[in-house]
C-alpha cells in the first residue's frame, strides 16, 4: 500500500472527528467554534488529497450557511488547489485553510494536532 493511502487511512478518524465536532457546533449556532474544528480537520488531513478536498468542501458549505461570500470564493480556489496540488506534496503545512489566511503560507501546527499527525505517519510502514 502506498504511504499516502496508509496515511489517509490512519488520519481519517481524526479528521472525521473534527468534522463531526464542526457539525455539532454549527447545529447549535456556534459558528466560530464550528470553523475552528474545520481548521483542525484541515491541518490534520491536508497531506491526503481526498481528505484535503473534503475539508475544503465542508468549509465551502460553512461559508454558504453563513452567507460569507469571501469565504465561499476563497474555498472554491482552495478546492481547486487541494485537488491538483496535494498529491505532489505542494501544501503549506500547518495552514488552517480558511480564506482569512494566504493559501501559500505555512503555519505552526498546534502541539495536539502535531502529535496526531506524527502518530499517523509513524504507522505508514
Amino acid at each position: 500500500m502506498l504511504k499516502a493511502k496508509i496515511f489517509t487511512r490512519n488520519i481519517r478518524p481524526y479528521v472525521e472527528e473534527e468534522l463531526a465536532l464542526a457539525r455539532s457546533e454549527q447545529n447549535i449556532g456556534n459558528k466560530a467554534e464550528a470553523f475552528a474544528h474545520l481548521e483542525n480537520a484541515h491541518v490534520l488531513g491536508q497531506a491526503s488529497a481526498r481528505l484535503h478536498v473534503k475539508v475544503h468542501v465542508h468549509m465551502l458549505l460553512w461559508a454558504v450557511k453563513q452567507g460569507n461570500i469571501g469565504e465561499f470564493f476563497g474555498q472554491i480556489f482552495r478546492i481547486a488547489g487541494a485537488a491538483t496540488k496535494t498529491a505532489f506534496g505542494l501544501v503549506p503545512h500547518g495552514n488552517t485553510g480558511g480564506a482569512n489566511v494566504s493559501p501559500f503560507k505555512a503555519m505552526p501546527i498546534k502541539p495536539n494536532l502535531d502529535t496526531i499527525i506524527k502518530k499517523a505517519r509513524s504507522n505508514e510502514n
